[in-house]
């Protein structure tokens, strides 16, 4: 199979093996380790989904993004939410373009219009995925499945299964070049045991104090050395307190953007005071951490990993 990913994939670079992968990922800026990474080459060499799991800013949708840029293949995102429906997701009728036409050729005197051919049908991500107007592959993310309900999660295993849908005006829509497929999930709820089978998991975790420094220094190459150490420390000790919503690596790298705009090149315990409304996003997160005293997770050195 290796040989054919490289044609699926026309203009990417050569991913023959995991490190190809992780090496394109890190060129996109995304630093991915090596399970990542493997999972990764697998569901794109099996033409599997992908299915990742964890806390809120991790980089799950990230990593969606950066493997479009890897492959250079356009990214069509399905952002789910309470009360998704098969028709916001696939496909409408575009009524009001209908009824244009309808009136158009009553005005004059024309054939009757045919109100389901396809230039009245409103394509949706999954649609587009599913058939390319330009014949390119996509990536397509699924972002947050655990806000959609049972209905949608079940509608999402049959297509994933069969990579086919069937409009009923139009017929079978079916392709054998299925798009890479990357689900995310918050875990707010638990997702069926089989859409998880027909996926490729992954649990993704926060990143360990030496990769969120990495990651900063990557991301925001002119941060100076120093400052990135210290919000890496001082964010990983954010972490270890018991909070509602511990800070991820995109509040990390806000917090980062902050500071250089305040033009600072260190912390202070004013500075960190005045900004933490970007790393903490709940009052009693804020009231937890000056309880804990800003000072004192000053003098934590971030502790070892």
């Amino acid at each position: 199979m290796r040989h054919g990913l490289a044609a699926a994939w026309p203009g990417a670079p050569s991913l023959a093996d995991p490190s190809a992968v992780e090496t394109a990922l890190l060129r996109t800026g995304y630093i991915a380790d090596r399970t990542l990474a493997t999972t990764c080459y697998l569901a794109l060499t099996l033409e599997r989904p992908m299915l990742l799991e964890g806390e809120a800013g991790v980089g799950k949708t990230e990593l969606a993004k950066a493997l479009a840029l890897a492959l250079r293949a356009p990214l069509i995102r399905l952002q789910c939410y309470e009360g998704i429906d098969v028709g916001q997701a696939l496909y409408e009728w575009n009524y009001p373009r209908q009824l244009l036409a309808i009136r158009q050729a009553e005005l004059h005197g024309a054939e009757p219009v045919d109100l389901y051919a396809a230039e009245f049908l409103a394509r949706r991500p999954l649609l587009r995925a599913l058939d390319p107007e330009d014949g390119r592959r996509s990536v397509l993310l699924i972002d947050e499945l655990d806000r959609a309900d049972d209905e949608f999660e079940a509608f999402l295993l049959e297509l994933l299964s069969d990579w086919q849908v069937t409009i009923p005006e139009l017929g079978p829509v079916r392709t054998s070049r299925p798009p890479a497929v990357v689900l995310t999930s918050n875990r707010t709820r638990e997702l069926h045991d089989a859409l998880k089978r027909r996926c490729l998991f992954h649990w993704m975790e926060l990143p360990t104090l030496a990769t969120e420094l990495q990651i900063v220094r990557t991301r925001l190459p002119g941060v100076e050395p120093q400052l990135a150490r210290a919000v890496a420390g001082f964010v990983r000790e954010l972490r270890r307190l018991d909070l509602y919503k511990p800070p991820g690596v995109a509040e990390t790298l806000d917090w980062t953007q902050a500071l250089v705009a305040l033009g600072r090149d260190r912390l202070d315990p004013a500075v960190v005071d005045g900004t933490l409304g970007s790393l903490l996003k709940y009052q009693e997160d804020l009231a937890a951490v000056r309880e804990e005293g800003v000072t004192t997770l000053l003098e934590r050195p971030g502790g070892p990993d």
